[in-house]
């Protein structure tokens, strides 16, 4: 990821919004198909947008200037350019869609930018809001107090790809081998194991789940530190040897318990019988 960039995902009532903070600019960016879902609940977004510039001549004639490209987490869950605006922009694509969420969409976008500030002078109430919004979902302290753990993990995994020039469209790359090495799936067969859509893999781990992921990604941030690699093949066998160093400490709790570590349980469900599966090892 670009060092001025940090994606996010953000919450209007239930609507999920692709973000995109530049540091550079001090600026949102909002995934305008999102905003349009959101304001619209269109079954299909691009239509509707297409049909919005054309009856809007001004705002068709000024598209170019209000949206530009951004990279964010597309549907395929992996980094991509899409079409973006930052908070001006989308005030006046808010002129063109006929919304009852119209009003109280404006002050959610004020209140976006005005708490990402407070975050840059004190990051510690990025961590605090982090945790009550997991606390609000159900999750209990002790899941949330390692989830919060890793993202730091996973922070630092992606600070070090980056330092070794690997492009952040390469980061699901990596990911997908140190995840298949230690859980003996890739990340997108794990969230279809979970039965899992557009849903974050890792909200949806068990504490033993995340805390194998962690070990993965820590092990191949300190491997990468030491042997220092200067290509992508010598990226993938370090993301490799990260893994290997979770997945026998899986297969060593998995021979100790009688079970597998991997469940396809959603971590909120608890009508859901978890099914085990049986290590490929």
């Amino acid at each position: 990821m670009d060092n001025n960039k940090k994606t996010a995902i953000k919450l209007f009532e239930d609507y999920k919004v692709r973000t995109s903070w530049d540091n550079e600019k001090e600026t949102w960016y909002f995934s305008v198909e999102d905003i349009v879902f959101v304001l619209t609940e269109s079954a299909d977004t691009k239509q509707y947008i297409k049909k919005m510039r054309k009856r809007d001549p001004e705002l068709n004639s000024n598209w170019g200037t209000i949206c530009t490209h951004v990279e964010m987490i597309a549907k395929d869950g992996k980094n991509r350019k899409v079409m973006a605006s930052d908070t001006e922009g989308i005030l006046r694509l808010i002129q063109s869609i006929p919304s009852p969420k119209a009003e109280p969409f404006k002050l959610w976008l004020a209140k976006v930018g005005s708490e990402r500030l407070d975050e840059m002078q004190d990051p510690e109430i990025a961590i605090n809001r982090a945790l009550q919004y997991y606390l609000a979902k159900g999750y209990s302290p002790e899941w949330v107090n390692q989830r919060l753990k890793s993202i730091e993990v996973r922070k630092a995994l992606t600070d070090e790809w980056q330092r070794s020039g690997v492009k952040s469209t390469e980061y699901g790359i990596l990911t997908d081998i140190l995840t298949q090495e230690w859980s003996g799936m890739k990340t997108r067969e794990y969230k279809d194991f979970k039965g899992l859509k557009k849903e974050s893999l890792r909200d949806n781990m068990s504490n033993m789940e995340l805390v194998l992921n962690m070990l993965a990604e820590v092990s191949t941030t300190e491997i990468s530190k030491q042997k220092n690699p200067q290509t992508m093949e010598e990226n993938k066998s370090i993301a490799k040897q990260g893994g290997s160093v979770a997945k026998e400490a899986r297969k060593n709790i998995e021979l100790a318990t009688g079970k597998s570590v991997i469940t396809d349980e959603n971590f909120l469900s608890s009508t859901k019988k978890p099914k085990q599966i049986k290590s490929k090892d």
